[in-house]
């Protein structure tokens, strides 16, 4: 007999009871919320699902035991309570005893007054000023000085600081005050016979403006570098003699300082300038001085700033003095998206655009647009388009199409200068002139600028072009204030900037397209003017013009924070929420706690926020605290050369670089260097190693793996700097970066993997199935493989755990570097370690999301061995010292740990059976 053929309706109530199913009282955008609710519950579920087994035999497991019962750091530690009695006196004890027991305000009151005037010298120092007025070379010099903006107001800036103690100047680029206001300061007391009473130290905020400037005032008093004039920056000094004179340095060089001596007892004169950039560092060193110069009523404070925003610093400092000091460009046409378009007669190419964002874009242009049509300035077809958003997005074509225009009716050859915010767009552009036809070579050279950009082919940028051939520059916001183009006449400006940011929700770096603010394209502006009338075409709206901010953001509050914390601490300046809210800008409360969330977790930081001794050994190294860990455990398991090359690249810059046109060549060069390393930070050690053996051939090797020769050069000075610092520190026994006694196991790529998890550790990132992509974070954030990481086309993981240190957001979260490693690293140098019982298994938990199948045996003396380890790091950071490798307390816990992980890395096992871990 035949089953009852069931209607519509029943089936539809059958297949709702099935698992899974939406409630059948859910509608349309209801039961995609449904299943969308579904599949990340189910998404979690996967996440959460035990990463790998740890397989130890049973043979295994009793060598562990038998080195963990001949071996005891017990007997060298006891119970901390705040004292550090168990410590051994020494040079580092009775260091990190003053900074944790004194509080700056305490410090200030035991620091030295000031050194006494010599009559002596004032007298050697006044006849040497003498002398060089006869001195053509000086005299020339000085002809040029005095034609600056500058000098018509040296009078009046000598006589405002002598009445007070803050001096606020600002002045555009180009009006002398950098080069001059420190030289009018040193000439006044050479000629009234008190040099050895002036010692000035005057900060910039990047490392070549530093060493640059210094270079040039010292020409400008016909001296060579070290007498009067000299600079002091991270990887380099040439320091001018004691007393009368000028020192250029860094802000991170001065804070260095005032560890030591944190009134600055020995300068007369303190010159912050740049500080409108609004840098971290510049930020808190004028909170500091803010704080001293009350012990130091005789320190005299000069704040150098562009002219938009100087009255704010005035402000911060009791409405102190403010002197402008006017600049000199000649005048420069300004035209906007609206006279574009009407002069190029450009149309948008027709786009489905969502409706919510051309409902809130009419309602901002709509007011413009309808003043333009009533007045007939613009065309009905101008208006058309400034009413499509597509006219607010950085279009190529259009620039393009300008260029063409610029150049078939401006009969002046001068330069033109086109702002873009990255790579992708200048490439696209430059590509585009180059295969118009429209551009031919020996007519126009053109120039991409850009970080990334082989340096050689920036430096034909500043070169005076042939007669009848125009310079088309294309750049990124570099060439906004870093480097100046003299022949410049015609800037196009995109009207977008790319910016760092900070998302503190997400705890992502964020790198994305903003507006300028009124500084950065007034800042455009002025790159037209710098030789003759010039024009600059910003290709945004009058309306938007009138809507954008006077000022980026401050560094501070788009930042992280960790190395500012720990910078304080050392400086001993308290409560750290108390100390931000003295900044002229504080931060968010969210991104002070999550930075002191990151210390405590890199045990930089106890958890009261005390500063612990390897957050002291971390806030004594330049760079970020991870970096500064990861040093720290290559010098401890002596593999410091890779280590230091890793370190160094991922403070500082990544060596590669992508030529236009050959990205894909680039690409295929660095897997081939890589030589199949599953490791982007493995590649920059390989770069590293490969141009530091090449010797005189290391240009060549440069060339052929598309390498920046100079990043290079810069990164292996680095290594050297660091080795240095960790000698002073006394964790190696000498500054060799290729010391055998520190580069033992540098051949263990296992290991070294796993001190780069050491020091990025908590930064990782977990494959649902082996080789697919996207990853997540342990907490469920769904992250890409930037395209320039070597994983990123890689089919293949062997392990679904992976490392990295920069988590990007761009138009998605991306990590732009990483390293696949296996689980025992993160076991043994994760936080909050626990073993625990679930369905059924054994497993190891690191911080609660990251689960480790093992039998209980294997957790306990996974246990044991990695709280010895801790024991003997805690050790070995209190009591600096080279590990000595074959002293039998010292190592053989070490060597254990390393071959643990060099076995599972390589999958080596040996042939005992496991225990059943189900």
């Amino acid at each position: 007999m035949g089953k009852r053929k069931r209607n519509k309706g029943e089936r539809r109530s059958e297949n709702n009871d099935r698992p899974g199913r939406h409630p059948p009282h859910l509608r349309g955008k209801q039961i995609g919320l449904f299943y969308a609710q579904k599949s990340k519950e189910k998404k979690i579920q996967h996440l959460k699902r035990p990463l790998g087994a740890i397989l130890l035999s049973t043979t295994k497991k009793q060598q562990i035991q038998a080195v963990l019962n001949s071996t005891s750091f017990k007997n060298l530690f006891v119970v901390d309570d705040g004292s550090y009695e168990h410590v051994k006196d020494s040079h580092f004890k009775r260091d990190f005893m003053r900074v944790i027991s004194e509080t700056i305000d305490e410090k200030l009151t035991k620091t030295p007054v000031i050194i006494s005037d010599d009559s002596r010298l004032d007298a050697t120092y006044y006849e040497e000023f003498v002398a060089k007025q006869q001195n053509q070379r000086y005299m020339n010099m000085l002809e040029k000085r005095k034609k600056l903006p500058a000098h018509e107001l040296k009078n009046e800036i000598l006589k405002v600081l002598e009445e007070n103690q803050v001096l606020v100047i600002s002045g555009e680029t180009g009006c002398g005050k950098t080069t001059q206001v420190p030289q009018f300061i040193l000439d006044d007391f050479l000629e009234k016979q008190k040099g050895s009473g002036c010692r000035i130290l005057c900060t910039q905020p990047r490392r070549i403006s530093a060493i640059s400037v210094a270079q040039r005032v010292a020409d400008e008093r016909a001296e060579n570098l070290g007498q009067s004039v000299g600079y002091h920056i991270r990887m380099e000094r040439r320091l001018p003699r004691d007393r009368a004179s000028v020192c250029f340095c860094t802000t991170g060089v001065v804070l260095k300082m005032m560890e030591s001596d944190p009134s600055l007892s020995t300068v007369s004169h303190l010159i912050l300038d740049e500080i409108h950039e609004r840098d971290v560092m510049s930020d808190f060193i004028l909170a500091l001085i803010k704080k001293i110069r009350s012990i130091r009523t005789d320190l005299k404070i000069i704040l150098m700033s562009a002219t938009l925003n100087s009255e704010k610093f005035s402000r911060y400092y009791d409405n102190s003095p403010h002197i402008n000091i006017p600049g000199f460009t000649y005048p420069v046409k300004e035209f906007y998206l609206e006279d574009v378009l009407f002069r190029t007669k450009f149309v948008y190419e027709e786009k489905r655009i969502k409706q919510q964002k051309i409902a809130e874009y009419s309602r901002f242009i709509e007011p413009h647009v309808r003043q333009l049509e009533r007045t007939n300035q613009y065309s009905r077809e101008v208006c058309i388009q400034l009413r499509s958003p597509l006219c607010e997005e950085i279009n190529i074509e259009l620039i393009f199409t300008l260029l063409v225009d610029i150049c078939q009716k401006e009969q002046d050859d001068g330069a033109i200068l086109v702002f873009l915010t990255g790579f992708g767009e200048i490439s696209s552009l430059t590509r585009m002139l180059q295969e118009s036809g429209q551009f031919p070579s020996h007519k126009y050279l053109i120039f991409p600028l850009h970080s990334l950009m082989p340096t050689i082919e920036q430096k034909q940028i500043f070169e005076v072009p042939p007669r009848g051939t125009r310079k088309i520059i294309i750049a990124t916001n570099i060439a906004e204030t870093s480097i100046t183009i003299d022949d410049v006449v015609y800037v196009i400006d995109c009207g977008k900037i790319k910016v760092t940011g900070f998302n503190v929700k997400t705890n992502t770096d964020i790198l994305a397209p903003e507006w300028v603010s009124l500084a950065n394209a007034n800042q455009r502006r002025g790159r037209a003017g710098r030789v003759k009338p010039g024009v600059c075409f910003h290709l945004f709206s009058k309306a938007r013009n009138m809507v954008l901010e006077k000022y980026q953001l401050p560094e501070i509050l788009r930042t992280r924070l960790e190395g500012v914390i720990l910078t304080a601490k050392v400086l001993q300046l308290g409560d750290i929420s108390t100390f931000f809210q003295q900044l002229i800008d504080s931060p968010e409360p969210d991104a002070v706690s999550l930075a002191l969330d990151l210390l405590k977790r890199l045990n930089a930081l106890t958890g009261d926020e005390k500063l612990t001794p390897l957050g002291y050994h971390l806030a004594k190294l330049p760079m970020a605290p991870q970096m500064g860990k990861m040093i720290l455990f290559g010098a401890i398991f002596s593999c410091l050369d890779p280590i230091l090359s890793v370190a160094a690249t991922l403070d500082y810059k990544d060596p590669f670089q992508l030529p236009v046109g050959k990205e894909k060549e680039a690409n295929l060069m660095k897997l081939e260097l890589s030589d199949g390393i599953k490791s982007d930070h493995l590649l920059f050690h390989e770069a590293l190693k490969g141009f530091e053996r090449c010797g005189n051939n290391s240009r060549q090797f440069c060339w052929r793996y598309f390498l920046s020769y100079h990043t290079l050069k810069q990164l292996q000075d680095m290594k050297k700097q660091f080795m240095e610092y960790l000698h002073e520190m006394n964790f190696v026994p000498n500054s060799d970066p290729k010391s055998p006694e520190c580069n033992r196991n540098s051949q263990n790529l296992s290991l070294i993997k796993a001190i780069i998890c050491a020091g990025l550790y908590p930064n990782i990132a977990i494959s649902k199935v082996l080789g697919k992509k996207p990853v997540w974070t342990p907490t469920m954030q769904k992250l890409n493989i930037h395209p320039k990481s070597i994983l990123a086309e890689c089919r293949y993981f062997d392990t679904n755990i992976l490392v990295y240190y920069r988590k990007v957001y761009s138009n998605s979260d991306y990590i732009h570097d990483c390293s696949l490693i296996h689980p025992l690293p993160v076991i043994f140098f994760g936080d909050n370690f626990q073993g625990m019982y679930e369905e059924g298994r054994h497993m190891i938990t690191i911080n609660e999301n990251l689960k480790f199948v093992c039998t209980e045996s294997t957790t306990s003396i996974i246990k044991e061995l990695r709280d010895r380890f801790n024991w003997f790091l805690e050790y070995k950071i209190s009591h600096p010292g080279p590990v000595i490798w074959g002293k039998e307390n010292e190592t053989r816990v070490l060597d254990v740990i390393m071959e643990l992980i060099t076995c599972e890395d390589l999958e080596v096992y040996d042939d005992d059976t496991f225990d059943d871990y189900d």
